[in-house]
């Protein structure tokens, strides 16, 4: 038995065009399960759904743009976030990595501390 993979969600546009091309005959439901590896009672469902007209365009379109607009929401929220992360990291005044009489690299870090020989 083969694993299902993880969880997935199809667009309204996708159940839409799955279930037109299965009742226009283009597509019979077992390819529809083989070739979308989708199982046999998720497209009864979407096939009662499309019988009721539960499953439209207007719907497809409305989902589609809800979407956007919550993706569009995060992205700004996160702009937001790091603008303010920006800001006050220019206010911030810098801490020299290293004292302000060694010098220092930012590939190497400071200057290792000259032994005394005494470690063995």
């Amino acid at each position: 038995m083969k694993s299902r993979g993880p969880y997935r969600r199809h667009s309204t546009q996708f159940k839409l065009q799955l279930c037109q091309d299965i009742r226009g005959g283009v597509i019979g439901r077992r390819d529809a399960q083989r070739t979308y590896s989708v199982s046999a009672n998720l497209i009864q469902l979407w096939l009662t759904q499309f019988d009721r007209g539960e499953l439209n365009d207007e719907e497809a379109e409305a989902s589609g743009i809800a979407e956007y607009e919550a993706r569009i929401a995060a992205l700004e929220r996160k702009v937001g976030q790091l603008t303010m992360e920006l800001d006050l990291a220019k206010k911030t005044p810098r801490q020299p990595i290293a004292g302000d009489s060694e010098r220092s690299f930012i590939v190497t870090g400071p200057r290792p501390v000259p032994s005394d020989g005494g470690v063995k």
